[in-house]
């Protein structure tokens, strides 16, 4: 992982180095939606009990903001280096209960909230406010909660919440790839897809990787 983040100070620096005019800055917001691809579940195997394998998982809808500078290297190319606050995780729903609960169900659920730092370099191409990128992203894990709720005949009878920022790893390392448009005045969208790399699982026993989409609006300062 060192070697990662030098990777990325390197490109960082090597670009104002080379870079002939002065870098703009942003800021940006958007939403997500997050997920995991691997052996998911039983990164909280820990915490919680399953039964039969009837556990199902899907996404988990959040939101991202933070900031970034434009450095250009040619008249179509810069490198956007950025500073992101992230929520990812994922949810599941089936036949599951909280260890130490006296619950089980169908409708049990778990919804896993992981919260991330990012910082993405990625290389963009401009073609007359057309944009494609793409490059690595360093993630670190602020922290990440457990929350479980169970219900019946509309009666709520457990609503949990619990810490389980030690079930996974502190960094992370990601490939993102998206497109954009630049509108002038400053205006710009994107929607971009970002594929971790490294395994989640605290002792990267189990192959469990976080993924991402986001769609965002940003503004040039």
């Amino acid at each position: 992982m060192k070697k990662q983040i030098l990777l990325l100070a390197s490109i960082i620096i090597s670009t104002f180095a080379i870079a002939q005019v002065q870098p703009t800055y942003g800021v940006r917001v958007g939403v997500t939606s997050a997920g995991m691809q691997g052996d998911a579940v039983d990164n909280l195997k820990d915490m919680l009990d399953f039964t039969n394998g009837m556990v199902s998982t899907k996404s988990k809808q959040g939101f991202f903001a933070g900031g970034y500078a434009t450095i250009p290297v040619s008249n179509n190319l810069s490198v956007e280096p950025g500073l992101y606050y992230s929520q990812k995780g994922y949810e599941m729903q089936g036949a599951l209960s909280l260890k130490g609960a006296d619950f089980l169900g169908a409708n049990a659920k778990a919804k896993l909230n992981s919260q991330y730092i990012d910082i993405p370099v990625v290389l963009k191409a401009n073609f007359s406010g057309f944009q494609v990128f793409a490059g690595p992203q360093f993630s670190y894990l602020l922290n990440a909660d457990l929350q479980t709720t169970a219900g019946l005949l509309g009666f709520n009878l457990l609503n949990k919440k619990i810490d389980a920022t030690s079930q996974f790893n502190r960094t992370d390392f990601a490939g993102t790839v998206g497109i954009g448009y630049n509108f002038g005045h400053g205006i710009n969208i994107m929607a971009s897809y970002d594929h971790g790399l490294s395994k989640v699982d605290a002792n990267k026993n189990l192959s469990s990787y976080n993924r991402l989409f986001k769609v965002g609006i940003g503004m040039s300062l």
